[in-house]
C-alpha cells in the first residue's frame, strides 16, 4: 500500500508506494482509510518530543471503510463507515470496568506502537515499520482490533469524521467527561488548535456562562468566537490572569483547560482559576518539560485541583457515536474546523502549515 514514512526524526515524511500491511487476524479489522487529520501529537513525534523506535508511519485521526474482517469480529461489516480511535477500551479489565476506559490496561497499541502482541502488521522488504500513535493512518489501509474501529452513520461525512478520532474526543469530552463542566461554570481554554476548538464547542454544550479563549494567532480568536466562546485573549499582549479576574469579580474560573501542549501554561492556568477550581492538562507537551507549582502551600490551602487528560477520558464505543449525533442535530460544528485540505503527497506542507498555526485542522486525502 501507499504510506507517508518517517525514516528519521526532524526529517521530512516520505512517501513509500509499497508498503506490506497483515492481513485482520482474530478479533482484527482492515480499515481502507479515506481521511486523517494533522495532530500536534504527530507534529510532536515528527520533532523528537515524543520518542519513537524507527521506521514510523504516523497519523491517528482517521475515518474510512471496513474492508475485511478477522474471525470472531461481530461488531463490523466489510463497508461499515468508521472513525479510527488511538485509545480502543477492552471492556473488562481493572480500568475499563471502573469506567476509566481511556487508560485501558490492554490498549497498549498508543505507547508501543505495536499490537498487543508486538506485531506492528507493517513493514517494507522485510524491514519492520511501527504504527505510530498506535493507529498509523497516514497510509491507505490500517488493521486494528475491532474496537480501534467505530462504526458511524453514513450520512457523517468521511472528511469531517475523521476529527472525532482524536481532536473531538479530546476537546469535548476533557469538558464533559474529564472535568464534569456544570451550566453556568467559567471556562479559560489555552490554546486554539483543533483541540482547543474542540474544547470551546465542549464548554458551549455544557452550558458555561463564560468561555475565555486564549491564543497568540488572531485567526483563531476570531474563529473561536463563531464556535462559542465569549471573550478572547491574545496572550502575547494581554494578562489573561487581570481578564480572568475581572469576569469572576476577583474570584478566578472555575475551570482552566491548557491545549497547546506547553507545560509551563499549566503554571498559568493554576493562577488563572478559583480556590477550589480545577486545571486540565489537555495538551500533549513533550516529555522533558516540568512545571513549578510555588508555593505548594498556597495551591494546597486553597484546595486547587490539577488534573490530566487522555483523549478526554472517553470510552470511544460511547463517545464517537456520540459526537456523530451532536453533529447530526447540529449541536457541533465540524465543517468550520476544516480550515485546510490537502492530498497526501502534500502532507509536509501541512505539518509546515501546523507548524506555523495556520488554521485549526487540515485534512489528508488518502
Amino acid at each position: 500500500m501507499r504510506a507517508a514514512v518517517l525514516e528519521e526524526i526532524g526529517q521530512p515524511l516520505k512517501i513509500y508506494d509499497n508498503v506490506d500491511i497483515i492481513e485482520p487476524r482474530a478479533g482484527e479489522v482492515r480499515v481502507g482509510v479515506k481521511y486523517c487529520s494533522v495532530c500536534h501529537s504527530d507534529l510532536s513525534v515528527l520533532d523528537g518530543h515524543i520518542p519513537t523506535y524507527g521506521a514510523t508511519i504516523l497519523g491517528h485521526e482517521a475515518a474510512g471503510v471496513v474492508e475485511a474482517i478477522g474471525e470472531g469480529v461481530t461488531s463490523l461489516a466489510v463497508g461499515d463507515h468508521v472513525v479510527l480511535t488511538p485509545v480502543p477500551p477492552c471492556g473488562s479489565c481493572y480500568f475499563c470496568l471502573r469506567a476509566d476506559e481511556a487508560l485501558c490496561a490492554r490498549n497498549t497499541t498508543l505507547h508501543t506502537y505495536a499490537l498487543a502482541d508486538g506485531v506492528t502488521g507493517l513493514s517494507q522488504d522485510g524491514n519492520v515499520i511501527y504504527k505510530g500513535l498506535g493507529v498509523a493512518a497516514f497510509a491507505e489501509q490500517v488493521v486494528s482490533t475491532e474496537h480501534g474501529a467505530v462504526k458511524i452513520p453514513r450520512e457523517v461525512p468521511l472528511d469531517i469524521a475523521c476529527l472525532m478520532g482524536c481532536a473531538l474526543q479530546t476537546g469535548v469530552g476533557s469538558v464533559l467527561n474529564t472535568a464534569d463542566v456544570e451550566a453556568g461554570a467559567t471556562v479559560a481554554i489555552m490554546g486554539l488548535g483543533g483541540v482547543g476548538i474542540a474544547a470551546v464547542q465542549g464548554a458551549r454544550l455544557a452550558g458555561a456562562s463564560v468561555i475565555v479563549a486564549s491564543d497568540p494567532v488572531a485567526e483563531r480568536r476570531e474563529l473561536a468566537l463563531k464556535f462559542g466562546a465569549t471573550h478572547v485573549n491574545d496572550p502575547i499582549n494581554d494578562d489573561l490572569i487581570a481578564q480572568c479576574q475581572s469576569l469572576t469579580n476577583n474570584i478566578g474560573m472555575d475551570y482552566a483547560f491548557e491545549t497547546a501542549g506547553i507545560a509551563k501554561l499549566a503554571e498559568v492556568a493554576i493562577a488563572v482559576i478559583r480556590p477550589g477550581g480545577s486545571v486540565i492538562c489537555v495538551g500533549a507537551a513533550p516529555l522533558d518539560q516540568g512545571i513549578e507549582i510555588n508555593p505548594f502551600t498556597l495551591f494546597s490551602s486553597f484546595e486547587k485541583k490539577l488534573c490530566g487528560c487522555l483523549m478526554g477520558s472517553c470510552n470511544s464505543l460511547r463517545e464517537i457515536p456520540r459526537l456523530a449525533s451532536l453533529w447530526q442535530s447540529k449541536q457541533l460544528n465540524l465543517e468550520d474546523m476544516v480550515t485546510n485540505r490537502r492530498p497526501l503527497a502534500e502532507i509536509n506542507e501541512a505539518f509546515d502549515d501546523l507548524r506555523a498555526g495556520r488554521g485549526i485542522r487540515t485534512v489528508l486525502e488518502i
